[in-house]
């Protein structure tokens, strides 16, 4: 009873504040997406890929602050595929969250389906994508939160705002890669190149690429809405001559700091200020990847242009100013520096100090048997959480909840903790890389209290991992190297003023800790974007 009246406490001081903040007037949107294969010509190359609206990347939704999109998505693809709302919490509402096989089965060609994205306290940028393998390379889009009306933003107003998105190029179907590679036990291949909202850039030596060019006007405040939404790789970005000042992350705002750069994840979003304050010219906007895994990505620099009106002359590529691919100092020094940020416009810091509920979860790379005709290996390579890699199952999970008919779809043994012990961030080639396969879920409580605490592994190739949670944002309270210790590493915890986020970066050979209060039932699933999605679903009954 305890742990229902404090959830309910939250959830009605929440709506009450929205009510506040948005005087309980909101509108609604609706969308038409109609999703098919189109051409695209890059790198001399022209290419198939499955988009939106004929558009790479796809369109972006535009609304306020508490607002209620529909979006009717037609399939006229090749493939069944769905639409993730990625960072909307969805409360109460997890029937268009939008996961295939948790929350609703795949749109299959030639059908449609229409998705109610109900916002809440969310403010600032998100991104939708699709949540079926690799399809996301290509359908894609910016999900943009503006201010309620008569609110304020808690930073002076910018003049204008410019959405960026960073992305994957391949030559080749997205969906065909991934599948390529499952098939043959061999990992994809690299990507072909790298792009800032669909163009290339000038680096790549096709004459015919194309080079993204933002216009900006002397003495005048821009808000850049940066999205990384690349497959795999995290992605440094900077502007030649030019200061970042970070204002807000994952749609929620951050106590504002400046910096030369920015590291943000796949999936994560990043809401940045920018002051046109230098010589009137062209600046080169870059972008390139981080890697602190024995995989490295391919080493591309991709660039755009930060165009004073009316400027001449040509651009200097030398005084492009990046952290090198490899460069974790960079990565961790700008990350520490994320805090929440004491304003009306974010929702009241909640952030759990006693615990209900924890969970420890180990990742890794690991290899199953590859015994079919189409194997080149002998092994092929998937992900895992605590040695669990998932299954899909045969109807998605969250309808045969609703329906009381979960015996064999899944069950609820994920293990709390990883199944053995090992140094994680040790020495690891004498260690059993084989994985278990399953659907299982953890089960919770309504209004517990959770910490997961996400430890990255040296098992495959190491590094570092996105790992994002369907359905709430949470606390990102503590992080560090080395394996987790739950005596002496939780004295380390930021429980003040830690950062609201949907989407967290784990360090290589290190770990991070997160927070938040299990209210917002439904069947929701955390995602460890590497080879192969994987969900370890947090189920929420009441």
């Amino acid at each position: 009873m305890g742990l229902l009246s404090h959830g309910f406490v939250s959830w009605l001081h929440g709506v009450l504040f929205l009510c506040i903040l948005v005087l309980c007037r909101a509108d609604v949107h609706r969308y038409e997406f109609f999703v098919r294969e189109s051409n695209f010509t890059k790198l001399c190359n022209t290419t198939t890929l499955l988009v939106v609206n004929d558009s790479y990347p796809g369109p972006e939704i535009r609304v306020r602050r508490g607002d209620t999109v529909y979006v009717n998505v037609h399939n006229q693809g090749n493939y069944g595929f769905t639409i993730h709302w990625h960072g909307v919490k969805q409360p109460r509402n997890p029937w268009s969250d939008g996961p295939e096989f948790i929350t609703q089965c795949p749109i299959q060609p030639g059908t449609n389906f229409t998705y109610e994205v109900i916002l809440s306290d969310e403010i600032g940028t998100l991104w939708w994508h699709a949540h079926s393998d690799w399809t996301r390379g290509s359908v894609q889009g910016a999900f943009v939160i503006l201010p309620a009306e008569n609110e304020t933003y808690p930073f002076p107003a910018p003049d204008a705002d410019q959405t960026i998105i960073l992305q994957s190029w391949y030559n080749g179907d997205y969906k065909q890669i991934i599948d390529q590679a499952l098939a043959t036990g061999i990992p994809p291949r690299q990507p072909d190149a790298y792009a800032i909202n669909g163009h290339l850039g000038d680096t790549y030596g096709c004459l015919n690429d194309t080079i993204f060019r933002m216009q900006v006007d002397y003495e005048k405040t821009y808000l850049l809405r940066i999205i990384n939404a690349a497959m795999n790789e995290p992605k440094f970005f900077s502007i030649t001559n030019h200061s970042l000042t970070l204002v807000a992350q994952d749609a929620s705002y951050v106590q504002r700091f400046t910096s030369d750069y920015i590291l943000i994840n796949p999936g994560q979003t990043m809401d940045v200020l920018v002051f046109a304050n230098q010589n009137i010219g062209q600046y080169y906007m870059a972008t390139r990847p981080f890697s602190d895994s024995a995989a490295m990505p391919v080493d591309f620099i991709t660039t755009g242009v930060f165009q004073y009106t009316n400027s001449m002359g040509g651009l200097n590529a030398s005084l492009i100013t990046l952290p090198t691919r490899n460069d974790a100092n960079a990565t961790n020094n700008f990350v520490s520096r994320i805090r929440n940020a004491n304003v009306t416009q974010n929702p009241p810091l909640n952030v759990p100090t006693d615990i209900d509920r924890r969970v420890y979860v180990a990742i890794a790379t690991n290899n199953m048997p590859c015994n079919t005709s189409e194997c080149l290996m002998p092994n092929r390579i998937v992900a895992s959480l605590n040695n669990v890699s998932f299954v899909f199952p045969r109807i998605d999970i969250l309808q045969a909840y609703y329906n009381s008919s979960t015996n064999g779809i899944f069950t609820e043994d994920f293990p709390l903790d990883p199944p053995v012990f090992y140094d994680f961030t040790g020495n690891l080639t004498d260690l059993n890389p084989r994985v278990n396969l399953g659907t299982r879920a953890v089960v919770l409580n309504y209004g517990e209290a959770v910490e997961i605490v996400l430890q990255a592994t040296n098992l495959g190739a190491g590094g570092s991992h996105p790992i994002h949670l369907h359905g709430f944002s949470f606390y990102r309270v503590g992080t560090g190297f080395g394996n987790f210790n739950n005596v002496t590493d939780p004295s380390t915890y930021n429980l003040v003023d830690p950062p609201l986020i949907n989407t967290v970066h784990v360090p290589g050979s290190g770990w991070v800790a997160l927070r938040f209060f299990a209210t917002n039932p439904g069947k929701f699933s955390s995602l460890l974007k590497k080879i192969r999605k994987l969900f370890c679903h947090l189920s929420v009954t009441k």
